[in-house]
């Protein structure tokens, strides 16, 4: 059986799959993020995986860094957040935010639901 690109990516390390395409232009930036960011900061105690992973995508979403919204709502969703946690979440920002953060936010997380489900 075929596997797809979602299910080789799941199957790398969070700061592999975030900096492969980078590395061949900024290898230490690759290196900080494997090192510092994904080795050392996501590790810590005191938050839960889960709790890091709302505070990252309504933080991207309240400041419209949509570039790798994407691959924290999916590392959310595999940390234990619910769409319907997700969809409460970016709604919340509306009032704090924006209501185009939180649109935007919204956007993108339906759009990788929906990718989610052809995988």
């Amino acid at each position: 059986m075929k596997m797809t690109k979602r299910q080789k990516e799941k199957g790398k390390p969070a700061a592999k799959r975030s900096a492969d395409d980078l590395s061949t232009i900024a290898p230490e930036f690759t290196k900080l993020t494997q090192d510092v960011l994904f080795g050392d900061i996501w590790k810590r105690r005191g938050l839960s995986q889960r709790d890091k992973s709302l505070i990252t995508v309504t933080v991207l979403a309240t400041l419209n860094r949509t570039e790798q919204i994407d691959y924290h709502l999916n590392r959310a969703l595999e940390n234990g957040l619910t769409q319907e946690e997700l969809v409460a979440a970016m709604t919340h920002i509306a009032f704090y935010a924006g209501w185009p953060s939180a649109h935007s936010g919204l956007s993108h997380l339906k759009n990788v639901l929906e990718k989610r489900k052809q995988n």
